[in-house]
């Protein structure tokens, strides 16, 4: 077993190994999928969450155990690495990881639990959703941040950026599932716009992200929606085929 905590952390390894080893009959459902589940506990005042990763199939076993760090694992780290560069995410708590003689058996991250208002996916999913103008821009600016630090987020997408109002009209954002980035000394104009494709599907809400970007980009408004709009539909026109695949085969195997 491997465990480590955050040195801000006000649990032992004791507690955290109680914790992960009652995850299963405690706690509240926070999001239980096919592969992870989330749930979330109380100590005190402080409320948290652990995250169950899917146990990894074999070759994962031992690719996780030999070559690769877990989910788990870069989860913790790459939370940490966000919040030294000022990127706002859930404090992390710790990681757990259990092993069989095979390799990685199961692994556990745990961080803080933040309350917030809503998601980015309420922004794209909801009809006239308020002051949505406003956020679109505060997010365009919080994503550039997020390139200017050369942090590419290869899951900048509808569902992993927790948003919370704050004052003054202004709005906080949080980044979750964190296990897939990549880090570089800069990132160039195609990277960017690449990474922003999976967020919005409308025109008027590319048009807003591309104003907001050209303002703070060393390109026109032209040229950074002419590029942010080639990335969105080529990615939804993957995305669409794929969903047509699947539905085929499964219509083929009933």
């Amino acid at each position: 077993m491997v465990c480590k905590i955050s040195p801000k952390a006000s649990f032992s390894e004791k507690e955290i190994f109680e914790l992960v080893n009652s995850f299963h009959s405690n706690g509240n459902t926070v999001v239980k999928g096919n592969r992870n589940e989330i749930k979330s506990f109380k100590s005190g005042s402080f409320n948290f969450n652990i995250k169950s990763f899917k146990k990894p199939i074999f070759v994962n076993k031992i690719i996780y155990s030999y070559f690769r760090k877990s989910k788990a694992a870069r989860s913790f780290e790459y939370g940490m690495i966000l919040l030294e560069k000022g990127i706002g995410t859930p404090e992390p708590i710790a990681y757990i990881e259990n092993f069989d003689w095979i390799g990685l058996k199961d692994s556990y991250y745990i961080c803080e639990h933040v309350t917030f208002d809503f998601m980015f996916r309420d922004l794209v999913e909801t009809e006239k959703f308020p002051d949505l103008e406003n956020i679109l821009r505060q997010f365009t600016r919080f994503s550039f941040d997020l390139h200017e630090k050369g942090i590419e987020f290869l899951d900048h997408s509808p569902g992993n950026t927790l948003i919370k109002k704050a004052s003054n009209g202004n709005y906080d954002f949080f980044l979750v599932d964190l296990n897939r980035m990549r880090f570089h000394q800069q990132m160039s104009f195609e990277m960017r716009m690449e990474n922003l494709c999976k967020l919005v599907t409308s025109n008027e809400m590319i048009v807003i992200i591309s104003e907001e970007y050209s303002k703070l980009y060393k390109k026109s408004y032209a040229e950074t929606f002419a590029k942010l709009s080639l990335y969105t539909t080529a990615f939804q026109q993957k995305h669409d085929k794929k969903r047509k695949f699947k539905l085929f085969f499964k219509n083929l195997i009933k």
